[in-house]
This record gives C-alpha cells, sequence and structure tokens, in this order.
C-alpha cells in the first residue's frame, strides 16, 4: 500500500517500483488522500484554459485512472480536500475544511479502514517533512505513521474492520540529496545540461535544515523507469513534458542511479540492512 497526498504523487515517487511489484504478482493499492483540488495547473499547454480551471476536480480523476492503468495498480481515495500550497511571508491560513486541518483521529480511521480492507505487508508513505513541506504531504505522514500503528490494535476503532498488523513501513525518498549530486555530476561529464543548478539553489535551504534520508532501501527498478514516466505524463495538467524530471537520459539514469529509495521506518520483521527489496524478510514465513 502505497498512502499519497495528490494525485500524480504515485507516479512521482516510487512509481516504477510500484510497476516492478505489480509485474512480478504483487498487489498493490495507491491510497490518495486528496483530490489535488487546489492544485496548479503546470503544463503551460494547458494553462489559462477555463475548461480545465473549471473541471479541474474531474480532471485529475481522469488523469488519475490513465496513470493507474499504465502502473497496473489499484487505487482508492480517501476523499479529503486538498489544502493547497500556502505561499506569502507571512503564510495565508489554510481553507476551512481542507485534508491538513481534518481532525487527526478522523483522518487515521479512514486510512486504518484501508489498511484492515486490504491488509498489505508493506506501506511507503512521506517522511516527517513531507518529502517536502506541503501542508497535505506532512498530514499524510502524519496519518500513516498513526495507522500503521492503530490498525493491528483492537482496541482502537473496534468498527473499522478486523485488526490487521502491516509489516513493514517505508518512506519514499526519492530526489535525495545524494541522487540529485550523482546526476547532476554525470550529466556535467558527458557534457550535457544539467536542470539541477537552479535546483541546489532553491532547495539547499531546504535540505541543510531537514534530517537527511537513511537511504536504508534500494530496489532495482531501471527496466520499469518508462513504465514511471508514462504515468506521470498520464497526470498531463500537472507537469510540463518538456520539463526538468524528463530532460534528464533514461540511459544515463539506468547507468548511475538504477534505483529508487527507501528509507525504512518501522519493521517487525528481521531484514539486513542495507535492502534491495521492500519485502526483505517478509517473503520468508513468519511466527504469529
Amino acid at each position: 500500500m502505497a498512502v499519497h497526498a495528490h494525485p500524480d504523487d504515485e507516479s512521482s515517487k516510487g512509481a516504477a517500483t510500484m510497476a516492478r511489484y505489480v509485474d512480478e504478482g504483487v498487489d498493490v493499492l495507491v491510497v490518495t488522500c486528496t483530490g489535488g483540488e487546489r492544485g496548479s495547473i503546470l503544463n503551460p499547454a494547458l494553462q489559462h484554459r477555463k475548461d480545465i480551471e473549471d473541471n479541474i476536480s474531474d480532471i485529475r480523476r481522469a488523469e488519475m485512472d490513465r496513470a493507474r492503468a499504465v502502473l497496473g495498480v489499484r487505487q482508492h481515495w480517501l476523499g479529503f480536500v486538498d489544502s493547497g500550497l500556502p505561499e506569502g511571508d507571512p503564510l495565508p491560513p489554510l481553507p476551512e475544511g481542507c485534508f491538513a486541518l481534518v481532525p487527526l483521529e478522523e483522518a487515521v480511521e479512514r486510512l486504518v479502514r484501508e489498511i484492515r480492507e486490504f491488509r498489505p505487508h508493506v506501506m511507503t508513505t512521506y517522511d516527517e517533512y513531507g518529502g517536502y513541506p506541503h501542508p497535505d504531504h506532512i498530514r499524510t505522514h502524519e496519518i500513516s505513521v498513526a495507522a500503521f500503528e492503530a490498525a493491528a490494535d483492537p482496541d482502537r476503532f473496534p468498527d473499522s474492520g478486523e485488526p490487521w498488523q502491516v509489516l513493514k513501513l517505508y518512506y519514499d525518498v526519492g530526489f535525495s540529496m545524494e541522487r540529485t549530486q550523482t546526476l547532476h555530476a554525470a550529466l556535467l561529464a558527458k557534457g550535457l545540461e544539467s536542470p539541477f543548478e537552479e535546483w541546489f539553489e532553491k532547495r539547499e535551504e531546504w535540505f541543510n535544515k531537514r534530517r537527511r534520508p537513511d537511504l536504508t532501501t534500494r530496489v532495482p527498478v531501471a527496466d520499469w523507469f518508462e513504465r514511471r514516466d508514462a504515468a506521470l505524463l498520464a497526470h498531463a495538467t500537472q507537469v510540463d513534458p518538456n520539463g526538468w524530471f524528463f530532460s534528464i537520459p533514461l540511459d544515463l539514469q539506468r547507468e548511475v542511479w538504477p534505483t529508487e529509495d527507501f528509507e525504512l521506518a518501522r519493521s517487525l520483521v528481521d531484514s539486513s540492512i542495507p535492502e534491495d527489496d521492500l519485502f526483505a524478510g517478509v517473503r520468508d514465513p513468519v511466527q504469529a
């Protein structure tokens, strides 16, 4: 089970890993906390179109349907409303009724229902910083960690299904500083333009403030990079097909960083760090 804040997050974070496991016969469920109703239209070709702006919720659901089909995953909506990304100094208040302001227990209970119904062995979500400081990403982290613990407790939410113990919880690391610096150096070494000069300038302060993730688990997924990119392109309003994300040659990515990376946050099974499989220790029989 991969728990994400908005439609498109599943395709930019861990998508190749999900596609690989689907192809190996694993049942994969994406839980999307919000509908992405307040997301900006980031594709220059689709900006300033009233037909899109007026129907963004329906459009993003349709985009999610296409991405889900590309990846081969199942997907459920948790049913909360996008909080938007507040900007300004000081930051404006979050909109009433948005996901980040919903009482924590209410949001945790909905995710516990999903866990108890789907009964996953492994969960992925974001770290305490949300991957980046969007209020919905931080809230997704909070409810994921709380639901991981609560789903197994028969005294918590007793009317929300039979208790189920998830065995491992991971944080999706995504574009770590290590990965970014490696790709940047490889592009320059081949005489190619790197999109990361500006990226470093914008994010260096943020990286310096946060705890550096521990890359405990690197899943080899080079053969699934095309599926990852195709899923992300399915979210047409949310990505620029000519943008930096797609400017790094796939052959170079396969050569210098052929994995998607995770941090093991909770585990009830024995596995040796570093890992190359989210199911390390789970595939072996365990004592109840």
